[in-house]
């Protein structure tokens, strides 16, 4: 897979948690993932199409989007509930578009679907492409998360 459509991804995803949710991000080795397990308990899915198709998601623990969401809010969150799942909608479709606006300055253009959202222990995540699922774990000092960046060949 082209390295150049996954840095973005990365740059994004530490840009915005950094600057909505005020945690410090770090990000782990990238590696394949083989299966569609979520390594969490929330995931928010996006569709990419453009330059080739794909996907993007980004699956929290629920300590740690409790946490970021918290720190968005300004106030304490307790539950993985209706508002959790819809900020991890609306990080996913910022981390998009952050990570679109770099590939649109290096002539990749993309376009973004409206993110969906699942919740649930061991839920699956589907890419609707048959490319390799790139898995990038990141780590806040309340937990981790992981995004996922799928590209047709």
């Amino acid at each position: 897979m082209d390295v150049s459509l996954i840095n973005p991804f990365i740059n994004a995803t530490t840009n915005v948690l950094e600057t909505m949710a005020f945690v410090t991000v770090k990000a782990g080795k990238p590696y394949l993932k083989k299966d569609n397990v979520a390594r969490g308990d929330v995931t928010g899915v996006i569709g990419l199409t453009g330059v080739t198709n794909g996907t993007i998601s980004v699956t929290f623990q629920g300590d740690c989007i409790l946490n970021i969401v918290s720190n968005m809010f300004g106030e304490k969150m307790e539950s993985l509930n209706s508002e959790i799942a819809d900020a991890v909608g609306e990080l996913t479709n910022m981390i998009s578009g952050q990570a679109r606006k770099e590939l649109e300055d290096t002539g990749k253009i993309f376009k973004a679907a409206i993110p969906s959202v699942i919740t649930g222990k061991n839920h699956s995540i589907s890419h609707y492409t048959n490319g390799p699922r790139i898995a990038i774990p990141f780590f806040v000092g309340e937990g981790s998360f992981t995004i996922e960046v799928c590209f047709e060949r």
